[in-house]
């Protein structure tokens, strides 16, 4: 099994805070969005290896905090996704399919970004992900907020865990539900990433993709409790720093 990190984003509504630094080196807590990421695989048996996929604007500073990591049972390597601006961005999905191009190894693949902070365990997404197996499975979160959905993919579940509806960004969410970017997919679903872009022609958003897909298979979610930001604002962040100093 492997890890992929989606740090291919410029982001550009950090600036001017990072202009020139990738979010994923952005500090909170006293340590970088990146390291609170890969420090929930440090735990998790049968890791081969933890990839790192990134921007040639920031494919040099994050192959260097690589270089320095150490305590891991695996290692981690940095793939560039050869862009350089913004509107070159290949998309979530896009460096996903990416990286698989370059890979073509026959494995499981758990996907994250590196801009989700969270401190739950994700040891049970794995057990409950390999029991769905061979579909699809993303951990989900209650923001508890039906006004702050708005930003997210709004899911709902059944009471065995299977997709039943997903929303991106709804005016009138149905529930408070959302999908963080954490995904397991098995090495049996990768061609559908394919299939999906073939389609539809958009290889941006990992919720379109699982909005595509619920409708033609079963997807599964595991909602998990605690804290939770996506740091893809300053003021997310600047909340994020007040929340995990306490």
């Amino acid at each position: 099994m492997k890890v992929l990190i989606l740090a291919g984003g410029y982001g550009t509504r950090l600036y001017p805070l990072i202009k020139d630094t990738p979010k994923a080196l952005l500090q909170v807590a006293g340590k970088t969005l990146i390291d609170h990421t890969v420090d929930k695989f440090s735990g998790v048996p049968n890791i081969d290896e933890l990839v790192l996929v990134t921007n040639a604007k920031f494919a040099d500073m994050l192959t260097v905090w690589a270089r320095e990591r150490k305590g891991l049972a695996f290692p981690i390597r940095v793939i560039n996704d050869g862009t350089h601006t913004p509107e070159e961005r290949l998309g979530a999905v896009g460096d996903v399919l990416y990286v698989l191009a370059k890979e073509r190894v026959h494995s499981d693949w758990v996907v994250a970004g590196s801009d989700n902070l969270f401190d739950f365990d994700i040891k049970n997404f794995f057990n409950f992900a390999l029991g769905k197996a061979p579909h699809v499975t993303v951990g989900c979160y209650d923001l508890q907020d039906l006004a702050g959905a708005v930003k997210y993919g709004v899911i709902q579940l059944d009471g065995n865990g299977r997709m039943t509806s997903l929303e991106e960004k709804p005016a009138r969410p149905r529930s408070s539900l959302i999908s963080m970017c954490l995904y397991y997919f098995p090495s049996a679903s990768l061609g559908l990433l394919r299939q999906y872009v073939e389609e539809t022609h958009n290889a941006d958003s990992t919720g379109g993709y699982l909005q595509w897909l619920y409708q033609k298979q079963p997807v599964f979610g595991l909602t998990f409790s605690g804290k939770w930001y996506d740091i893809g604002s300053v003021e997310s962040y600047n909340e994020a720093q007040k929340v995990f100093q306490s």
